[in-house]
């Protein structure tokens, strides 16, 4: 996995939105920006942490995964090298 632009758009907007929720609790919580009232007290704070982080979460593990079969494909699986091909006999070999 080359970049983050590689990943699935759907993980992409999973991403996104979790940044934007902990960016909210976190102006939130420094009294830079006043949310509505259901999602202003510090309860909601610490539930927008934890659902922002649980979004991510899907990201940082295509990520990790992506880069485990580049680094290890015997371990994930994966073999990249192409099978060792069986040596024919040779008529003019000294056992015949």
């Amino acid at each position: 996995m080359r970049s983050l632009g590689s990943l699935p758009k759907s993980v992409l907007i999973l991403e996104a939105i979790g940044m934007v929720l902990l960016g909210a609790a976190w102006l939130s919580l420094n009294d830079y920006v006043t949310l509505p009232a259901p999602v202003s007290s510090q309860g909601a704070a610490v539930v927008m942490i934890f659902a922002g982080i649980i979004l991510m979460l899907p990201a940082a593990f295509a990520l990790f995964w992506g880069m485990a079969q580049t680094v290890a494909p015997q371990l994930m699986g994966r073999n990249t090298k192409t099978p060792p091909k069986p040596d024919k006999e040779k008529h003019d070999d000294a056992d015949h």
